[in-house]
């Protein structure tokens, strides 16, 4: 866990004998929000004496090695980053199933296996814990069952959801968790974390992550390929690079427009002097790329909705996008 996060979990650990049965870690994505979930569920399972998990019993090995008997943790394919299940047809092409991208959505037959879980008594006598990251990735049938289970939730039972976006849930859902809120960190201390990780040029890469360290840690990883992006916005081939082509364009328009305030740009993307006139666009711009982020993970054509929005640029973007990719 990051030691930002510290105090966070200190709080809730004294007072771990009056949790609730629900808990909704939310906050800014990139800020250590799953690993602080993470530390909590541990805690909580730990059978040692003291506050912070011993590693010594026979709970912390389980739960290291990941097979604790008591605790059930809920993803999407692609975030536990596991193949997607082969094709129930024996006979279908072998390309055709290589093919298959893993789901970006938890699924309800993920959420209903808890049932199986958390309906039966605790294996080890002591609280049964499911986490649930990130909660929005639910689709809505999943998110339905769920919150039959946090209307009547089984004694013994603790759910942990964690949320990059609280505002897509279902407001039924956040009405039955309290909420713990997980900021960005101080700057210092994320620039000091970052050094130990051995960041190069953390100052940018915390820039346009907005704070957010954990975050500038994987642009920091892709940086060659995100700064072309960046000098030089331009469409896609896969859906997998639509969310960060609009991120991308969004970040650049924040910039721009605050810029065209007088004011310094955010991200460090590169914004220069803009005319004070071109404000209000750059704004508009900003907020539909905003929106655009949303729609990214449905089923579009990646091209024709990348060079949309590329298009959709202030002509004075995309003028600065087509020198910068003919200077390459």
């Amino acid at each position: 866990m990051h030691a930002w996060n510290q105090p966070i979990l200190d709080s809730l650990i004294a007072r771990s004998a009056r949790l609730p049965h629900a808990l909704l870690i939310h906050g800014p994505r990139g800020v250590g929000k799953a690993a602080l979930a993470e530390r909590i569920a541990h805690s909580l399972l730990c059978e040692g004496t003291g506050k912070k998990p011993c590693l010594a019993c026979d709970a912390c090995r389980w739960f290291l090695a990941g097979n604790h008997p008591d605790f059930r943790r809920v993803e999407s394919e692609a975030v536990a980053k596991v193949p997607p299940p082969a094709d129930s047809d024996e006979e279908a092409p072998t390309s055709k199933r290589a093919t298959k991208q893993p789901s970006i959505e938890i699924k309800v037959d993920q959420v209903r296996e808890l049932a199986n879980f958390l309906y039966v008594r605790s294996h080890r006598g002591g609280v049964r814990l499911a986490l649930v990251h990130p909660a929005e990735d639910m689709n809505e049938n999943a998110a339905n069952a769920l919150l039959k289970g946090l209307e009547e939730p089984p004694a013994g039972a603790m759910f942990i959801l964690v949320s990059h976006r609280p505002a897509q849930l279902l407001p039924t859902i956040r009405s039955r968790c309290v909420a713990v809120p997980v900021p960005i960190p101080a700057r210092e201390a994320a620039l000091q974390w970052l050094a130990a990780q051995g960041i190069k040029d953390a100052e940018r890469w915390l820039a346009y992550a907005g704070g957010a360290p954990v975050r500038a840690v994987d642009y920091a990883a892709d940086a060659p390929a995100l700064s072309s992006l960046i000098k030089a916005p331009a469409p896609v081939e896969v859906r997998e690079g639509l969310e960060r082509l609009a991120e991308a364009l969004q970040k650049i328009a924040l910039d721009r427009a605050l810029c065209a305030f007088g004011l310094p740009p955010k991200y460090q993307t590169g914004a220069s002097a803009v005319a004070p006139e071109k404000a209000r666009e750059w704004l508009a711009f900003a907020r539909r790329m905003g929106e655009d982020r949303l729609l990214c993970r449905h089923p579009l054509n990646p091209r024709l909705f990348s060079a949309a929005m590329v298009n959709a640029m202030p002509s004075a973007g995309r003028q600065a996008a087509g020198s910068g990719a003919s200077s390459g």
